[in-house]
């Protein structure tokens, strides 16, 4: 019988980016994008939130050690993305167009890779306080 239960890590980093769609006119992605296409980039706070599901260990109690997930987080995502332009900083991004529903998902295939496939995995993304991604849905 299974006994799944979720566990959560929430984490903070810092980005810029810009919209933009390089198949588009600077007129298209203007119309398309709006202020988050503006030239100069535009920054975000994003607020992450990894949820890991499983099994509790009967030898340690925990789904995951959540200090583990934090040090995998912060090495892999944080570093990989705070306080950077996304667009001109990170390889992930050269050829993607970072919204936040690619940075999620870029988020979750990095994750996804360190976590052993025993565990299902979502990550939920807030870009603002009122606008926030969740992948897988």
């Amino acid at each position: 019988m299974e006994n799944k239960i979720a566990v959560y890590r929430k984490e903070h980093f810092n980005a810029a980016h810009r919209l933009h769609n390089t198949d588009l006119s600077d007129v298209e992605n203007a119309s398309l994008f709006g202020k988050c296409n503006y030239p100069n980039y535009h920054g975000h706070n994003y607020e992450l939130i990894v949820k890991v599901i499983g099994e509790v260990d009967p030898k340690t109690g925990f789904v995951i050690d959540l200090k583990l997930l934090s040090d995998l987080i912060k090495e892999h995502v944080i570093e990989k993305f705070d306080h950077k332009n996304l667009n001109l900083d990170t390889i992930e991004f050269k050829n993607l167009n970072p919204t936040a529903e690619n940075i999620a998902i870029v988020i979750y295939n990095i994750l996804r890779t360190k976590l052993d496939k025993k565990y299902d995995l979502k990550i939920v993304l807030y870009e603002t306080e009122r606008n926030y991604v969740e992948y897988p849905a």
